[in-house]
């Protein structure tokens, strides 16, 4: 199956998401997870990206970041080459960190801003001993979850200095104690519903409606078509 297509223009929003290889922990410690977080930071500083969301997990993490140069691929070059040197120092290998490319979902920001945001929050939450639990205790687990942007999205006192959260705030009034009060809301009431943008997703990279699906493809895809066609393949 052909790999799907990176897509890269000024503004583009993304859900990155990366494994390690073979599944293993890409964090064996905090010191890693500050790491990380450190080099995502500066990265996201040198390529003027701005990161809405983070959530790291044992063995992947997932990011939500947009990119007004569009230059997705530099960033994550950059960012990624970095941490496995980091990691490979620090753990005295020299093999691959992560299991192939980071995924990248190219998504239709006036859309899907918001629910992309807490869909990546949820994550924590998205293990099964976790969802065997009750509603209120999944988001206890939500609620103390350290390696997320989440808590900077509920008190300003959680935030990390390189996340954006005004962006997503502005659908829930602002970045005031009332709209993050309603986004805090907003994540209760996903937990018990469930929030899925699986069955949404097109073509493996494409979150939006048919307009925003209908513009990549005229914009990005049909020459690439068109070449293949062309060659035969």
């Amino acid at each position: 199956m052909a790999r799907p297509l990176r897509i890269q223009y000024p503004g583009a929003l993304y859900h990155i998401t990366a494994r390690g290889n073979e599944r293993k922990n890409i964090f064996r410690d905090d010191e890693d997870r500050l790491r990380f977080l450190d080099i995502l930071a500066q990265s996201a500083k040198t390529y003027q990206v701005r990161v809405h969301c983070f959530v790291l997990m044992s063995n992947h993490f997932h990011l939500l970041v947009e990119t007004p140069l569009g230059n997705l691929g530099d960033f994550m070059r950059h960012f990624t080459i970095t941490y496995t040197s980091y990691f490979n120092r620090q753990h005295n290998r020299c093999d691959h960190l992560y299991q192939g490319r980071y995924k990248s979902l190219l998504i239709e920001k006036d859309a899907y801003f918001s629910s992309a945001s807490r869909y990546i929050h949820l994550n924590p939450i998205r293990v099964d001993d976790i969802r065997k639990k009750t509603i209120g205790e999944q988001l206890d687990v939500l609620w103390n979850y350290q390696w997320s942007s989440l808590p900077g999205y509920r008190d300003t006192k959680g935030r990390y200095e390189f996340v954006e959260y005004g962006y997503i705030l502005d659908e829930f009034g602002g970045d005031t104690p009332a709209g993050r009060r309603a986004y805090t809301k907003q994540i209760e009431l996903d937990v018990p519903e469930g929030l899925s943008i699986r069955d949404k997703i097109i073509g493996q990279s494409l979150l939006g409606g048919d307009g925003f699906v209908s513009w990549v493809s005229d914009t990005f895809l049909k020459g690439v078509k068109d070449k293949r066609a062309a060659s035969g393949r």
